[in-house]
C-alpha cells in the first residue's frame, strides 16, 4: 500500500525527512513524496497556479500510484497539501484507501485566512509580500523558517527554492479566498468519503481556533489525533510520534 505524501507553503518534500525516516524504521514501505509544481518541483509550461490546477495535478499523479502500485493509496496532506487532498476527495475518492490531514480547520464554514494569507490575497500588497520574501540573504531565509519551527534541514531546501515558491504563492491563495474553502468543505461533508484522520497539533497558528479539527473531524466521519503542543510544522517537531499516530490508523484500517 503506498503512502504518498504532500505539502503546501512556503515548502518542500524536506519538511518530511525525519517522519519518513520514523517510519521507515517501523518497516514502513512504499512511501512517495510529491512535491507540487513550484514548491520543489518545475512548474509546467503555462502553469497558472491555480487551486483547481494544484487538484488536477494531484489527481494525476495519484493515478500514476495507483496504476504502478495496483490499488488505492494512503495519502497525507500538510497545509497547502491538506488543501490539495480536500480537492481531490471532491472529484476522485476512489484514488485514495485514507486520507490523513492537518489545516482540516481550512474548510471550517466560518474559517478565516490568517494574516498573511490575507495580504497574499491583496492586490498589489501581495506583489509586496513575496518580493520581500524573495529579499535577504540565504542564512536570513534558513534563519526565519527555522525560527517558525522547520528543521533546519528543511528551512536550506526552502531558501533555495525561494524563487519558484514565490511565483506560485499569489494565485494559489488568490484562488482560495474565500467562500470557495467553505464551500469546499460543505460538499466534502455531504459526501461518502474514505476514512480519514484530522491531524490537530495544538499550537498551529494559522488553522482557526481551538476545537477547529476535532469539529470537522466530525463533520467528516473521520478521526480526530490531537498532538498536544506540537506547531504547524509537526512532523519536523515530533517525528516519533507523528509516526506512531499514522501508524496506528492505518493498521486499524485492516483490522
Amino acid at each position: 500500500m503506498s503512502k504518498v505524501f504532500v505539502h503546501g507553503n512556503p515548502e518542500t518534500d524536506a519538511i518530511w525527512s525525519d517522519l519518513v525516516g520514523e517510519l521507515t524504521d517501523r518497516g514502513v514501505d512504499g512511501i512517495v513524496l510529491l512535491s507540487p509544481p513550484g514548491f520543489g518541483s518545475p512548474s509546467p509550461d503555462g502553469w497558472g497556479a491555480t487551486r483547481s490546477e494544484y487538484r488536477d495535478w494531484l489527481v494525476r499523479e495519484l493515478e500514476s500510484v495507483v496504476e504502478t502500485s495496483g490499488g488505492p493509496v494512503d495519502v497525507i496532506g500538510h497545509d497547502w497539501g491538506a488543501g490539495h487532498v480536500f480537492g481531490l476527495l471532491s472529484v476522485r475518492p476512489e484514488l485514495v484507501r485514507s486520507w490523513a490531514c492537518d489545516c482540516t480547520g481550512l474548510i471550517h464554514p466560518d474559517y478565516v485566512w490568517h494574516d498573511m494569507a490575507q495580504l497574499w490575497q491583496t492586490p498589489d500588497l501581495g506583489e509586496q509580500v513575496v518580493a520581500s520574501m524573495r529579499a535577504g540573504t540565504r542564512e536570513e531565509r534558513i534563519a526565519m523558517m527555522a525560527s517558525l519551527g522547520m528543521a533546519a534541514a528543511a528551512a536550506a531546501d526552502v531558501a533555495d527554492s525561494i524563487d519558484s515558491i514565490a511565483a506560485c504563492i499569489l494565485p494559489l491563495y488568490r484562488t482560495g479566498a474565500q467562500p470557495v474553502m467553505a464551500q469546499l468543505g460543505e460538499a466534502l461533508a455531504a459526501a461518502d468519503l474514505p476514512p480519514g484522520l484530522a491531524v490537530d497539533p495544538s499550537e498551529d497558528p494559522y488553522v482557526g481556533p481551538p476545537g477547529r479539527a476535532a469539529e470537522m473531524a466530525d463533520r467528516l466521519s473521520a478521526r480526530h489525533a490531537p498532538l498536544e503542543g506540537a506547531g504547524h510544522w509537526w512532523m519536523c517537531e515530533r517525528p516519533g510520534e507523528s509516526a506512531e499516530t499514522l501508524l496506528e490508523f492505518w493498521n486499524s484500517l485492516s483490522r
